[in-house]
């Protein structure tokens, strides 16, 4: 648990690095604001990785499977320099740290808790399609309630998956001590404790995010 939440947390430094060296440089505005094809393949490029890492993993080698988590959050860091330009940097700070406050006492309740959190996966990962959905959908309606709406389930979500992940990552490791498969698991526990950190802090940043 110690290598995931170390490869977790140096992947979101990571990403805050890129993203605050992209958007001080002036290239986060000047790509992300306006148009061009660069612009969507820095968007998409988070999600290519993901899908590479979680349905190719068997195949890929330990190393590889490294290099794909640091470039991926490479990548994610492009994609996130767009919040430098909407949200003060002061908003974003407190934001941060308000998250990672949460997280890290939602992964140590996962961490201790007795309780079986396994029956709150399938709901949780339901919840998540029906949250992109209603994402997808108000693009078209650009509805500010349900934009509410969708960050506060956003925000709820993503702490329970929180908790979920880190108590199926700990029962993972008696599964795969001592076998080849361990330092593969490490990385992709680690991706997914970075999304639910991630997207637990864009969401709540709706909330505490003060706007230029």
């Amino acid at each position: 648990m110690l290598s995931v939440y170390n490869y977790m947390a140096s992947g979101v430094l990571l990403t805050g690095v890129v993203a605050l060296l992209f958007a001080s440089s002036g290239m986060a505005a000047q790509i992300l604001g306006g148009p061009g094809i660069v612009k969507y393949l820095i968007m998409f490029a988070p999600l290519a990785f993901v899908l590479v890492l979680s349905f190719g993993i068997n195949r890929l080698s330990t190393g590889t499977a490294q290099l794909l988590f640091w470039a991926f959050a490479t990548v994610m860091g492009l994609s996130m320099a767009s919040i430098f330009l909407v949200y003060t940097g002061t908003s974003i700070a407190t934001t941060f740290f308000a998250a990672a406050a949460a997280f890290a006492g939602l992964s140590l309740f996962g961490y201790t808790t007795k309780k079986d959190l396994s029956g709150m996966g399938t709901f949780l990962i339901m919840g998540v399609v029906g949250l992109l959905v209603a994402m997808i959908i108000n693009i078209f309606l650009q509805s500010t309630a349900m934009q509410m709406a969708i960050s506060f389930i956003g925000v709820l979500l993503f702490a329970g998956l929180t908790a979920y992940d880190t108590q199926r990552i700990k029962s993972l490791y008696f599964e795969v001590a001592g076998t080849d498969m361990m330092g593969k698991t490490v990385i992709m526990g680690a991706l997914s404790l970075y999304l639910d950190f991630v997207n637990m802090f864009s969401f709540l940043l709706q909330f505490m995010g003060q706007r230029r």
